[in-house]
């Protein structure tokens, strides 16, 4: 939020009795009363108890389906905010660790239980791969093996698209380099696995980890801008 920066659920990963509380595994939302606990939370810190006028931004990983993602909006229809806007996670990385020109664009998010490699064309999906799989799979590999493994995850993915591009957009976004997104991206190890067998410089954000909120952020702030407040109130929308 401006001026707070990043707000966190108060009870990080359990809830006020203590039981463990993980709402959200593989990118789906498996547990919609405790996700919406964890929500009502984080809304109560962020906006208080008027929630009039406030808009949220939700961001999914790029192949959740019609289902996940109705599912969060109602969660998030239940806050009381007027506005919802919903965007892929490869897409909020962009806005935030994307280069400015446009042209063809790779983002490779390595997650905790999701790897994703997303192609970007004009700012819309135009190609995608994911594998329920990610850093906590890996824990009881042998560090140096670890980069070889996710690497070869990640270049799977990407030779799978490259095989499905008549127009040579994987081409471009490769001589551009891609963003690399989530935990996995602060490991230099892995980012220079993966960008010695690409045979490209790779982008970093300065905090990979939070390169999704971060860029769901700055197109929050991006919209707030443009939107007039109304004349009746004397608040700011947020």
């Amino acid at each position: 939020m401006p001026g707070r920066g990043l707000l966190l659920d108060p009870f990080p990963g359990s809830d006020p009795h203590g039981g463990a509380e993980r709402p959200v595994r593989r990118g789906r939302i498996v547990d919609p009363e405790s996700c919406g606990r964890l929500l009502g939370r984080i809304a109560d810190a962020a906006l208080g108890p008027d929630r009039s006028d406030s808009v949220i931004v939700l961001s999914h990983p790029v192949l959740a389906g019609a289902e996940h993602r109705t599912a969060a909006r109602a969660l998030l229809a239940g806050l009381g905010t007027t506005r919802v806007l919903v965007l892929s996670s490869a897409r909020a990385a962009a806005a935030y660790a994307g280069p400015r020109e446009t042209g063809p664009l790779l983002v490779v998010d390595m997650g905790a239980e999701l790897t994703e490699v997303t192609l970007l064309v004009g700012g819309l999906v135009a190609d995608a791969r994911q594998a329920e799989s990610g850093l906590d799979d890996l824990d009881g590999l042998d560090p140096a093996t670890l980069p070889t493994v996710l690497g070869r995850t990640v270049l799977d993915m990407i030779t799978s698209m490259w095989r499905h591009d008549r127009h040579g957009a994987i081409r471009g976004a490769l001589r551009k380099g891609p963003v690399l997104a989530g935990g996995g991206a602060l490991r230099s190890d892995v980012t220079e696995h993966i960008a010695r067998c690409l045979g490209t410089p790779v982008r970093l954000a300065d905090d990979p980890s939070t390169t999704v909120v971060r860029g769901a952020g700055q197109i929050l702030s991006s919209v707030l801008r443009r939107r007039p407040t109304p004349p009746e109130r004397s608040g700011h929308p947020r």
